[in-house]
């Protein structure tokens, strides 16, 4: 029995991560394309209420954060809402939450994965033509999946100094750009009614999409009392962050000047402070789209394929774990692979192809975090006594489920409601899901009776 104990805990994932680790998993996972290139579409669609709209967007992460806090704390896991749904909602439900949390990830990596080859490129105007930008992606993906593998405490510290220097380069540029702010630039507030106010908001939920992805980190967390914490603070933080330098940014260009060619942020600091502060502030633009790739896309979607193999929902060689670094190496080798595959088809088609799976990713997230947050219910009405004896309990209860709930509504029907055939795509391919997952957990559930039936008959 303990020989079995020990055997068990070598291939369990080291737990080398601590509060400020978590942390910039949290703000790096912002989306790094959606704050950085597709603001201009959110601004151009919304005027100066778009800093309303991305404030709602942005809002609703903090308080769907606050919500899964005691599931955080009080189940800390790799598979983090695969696992809870799991446990309230039954295997498929929790399989679900999980798996579309993750390949969520594994879409927008490509996406995110292309807008860093895309701002790297930018550092290098002599190298022309629409290869170099995929064959940057392609280099930097290899590079942090690379970091991944070789250990979690390399890539989560690499994480941290990024999100430092991120961080000190976006509050510099709100608090020197407030000098250059021209007030008049705020008076076209909705320039296009209510209906582009009400279309920026979508855009601004994916741009802040991703920071639920610091759940998953629970299975490496020193201290579990640090993943609530963690939570709240990195949405504070990107909060306040992204508000001031939108609202300043807003003041410095007009809004029917905003171009999706090229970061608004890079744009607004060229103007104001010329080559060099447009050169850092698409630094910037680099390391956040650079900390989602590395932290979200390679970090996140391997450990809940992990989780969901340890638990026979996936193949087992995702449940893999490297014997001296104990990553998910097989799963990180997988997603590389899919990903790399992703940024080719979003450079080759992106119209055609890649609008439609970016919608898919909200789709995806939005079905996670609902299945979330009825676990995050459940859990307060069925665990009473362990909720009452978490460290962290979540305040004014039921508000921010509720609060969660709403903002969930609010982004399906500003995404959904002009595009019903991606809903129809996206009841497909879950409906698909379903019959694969029978079909396999069945067939997984089958051979371990089996291998029960024939040990009974050994042992007597």
């Amino acid at each position: 029995m303990n020989k079995n104990r020990r055997a068990n805990e070598e291939f369990l994932p080291e737990k080398t991560l601590g509060f400020w680790t978590i942390w910039a998993l949290g703000v790096g996972s912002v989306i790094g394309d959606g704050i950085f290139l597709a603001m201009g579409q959110g601004i151009a669609a919304a005027g100066s209420s778009a800093i309303a709209a991305y404030l709602i967007a942005g809002l609703s992460q903090l308080f769907l954060m606050i919500a899964l806090g005691e599931l955080a704390v009080g189940m800390p896991n790799a598979g983090a809402m695969s696992l809870w749904v799991e446990r309230f909602m039954g295997n498929w439900w929790g399989f679900l939450s999980g798996f579309t949390f993750a390949i969520g990830w594994v879409i927008a990596g490509g996406s995110t994965g292309l807008a860093l080859g895309k701002i790297t490129a930018w550092f290098f105007p002599q190298l022309k033509g629409d290869l170099w930008p995929i064959l940057f992606s392609i280099i930097f993906l290899t590079l942090f999946a690379v970091l991944n593998l070789i250990g979690t405490s390399i890539a989560a510290r690499t994480q941290l100094y990024l999100v430092i220097v991120l961080t000190v380069i976006m509050a510099l540029f709100s608090i020197i750009g407030l000098k250059d702010i021209r007030m008049s630039h705020f008076s076209h507030v909705m320039p296009h009614g209510l209906g582009g106010f009400w279309a920026a908001i979508p855009m601004g939920t994916y741009a802040y999409l991703g920071t639920i992805t610091l759940t998953t980190s629970g299975g490496e967390c020193k201290n579990p009392k640090d993943l609530p914490r963690a939570l709240i603070w990195s949405s504070i933080t990107f909060l306040i962050l992204y508000t001031l330098a939108q609202v300043v940014l807003q003041g410095i260009i007009p809004w029917n000047e905003f171009t999706t060619n090229n970061s608004p942020f890079t744009q607004a600091a060229g103007q104001v402070f010329g080559f060099a502060g447009a050169f850092i502030m698409n630094l910037a633009a680099w390391i956040a789209a650079a900390t989602c790739v590395l932290m979200g896309t390679l970090y996140a979607a391997p450990r809940i394929f992990y989780a969901q193999a340890k638990e026979g929902y996936l193949p087992k060689f995702f449940s893999q774990l490297h014997p001296k670094t104990k990553t998910p190496v097989y799963g990180t080798i997988i997603v590389w692979i899919v990903s790399v595959i992703f940024i080719i088809i979003s450079a080759l088609a992106p119209s055609s192809i890649y609008v439609e799976l970016s919608l898919q990713v909200t789709l995806a997230w939005m079905v996670s975090w609902t299945l979330a947050l009825i676990a995050a219910i459940f859990y307060r009405q069925k665990s009473k006594k362990e909720v009452n004896n978490l460290p962290w309990k979540q305040p004014l209860y039921p508000l921010f489920p509720i609060l969660g709930f709403l903002g969930i509504l609010i982004v399906c029907i500003g995404t959904f409601v002009g595009s019903p055939t991606s809903l129809i795509i996206g009841a497909v391919w879950i409906g698909i899901l379903f019959i694969l997952f029978k079909v396999f957990y069945r067939s997984k559930k089958s051979i371990q009776s089996i291998k029960r039936s024939n040990q009974k008959m050994i042992d007597s």
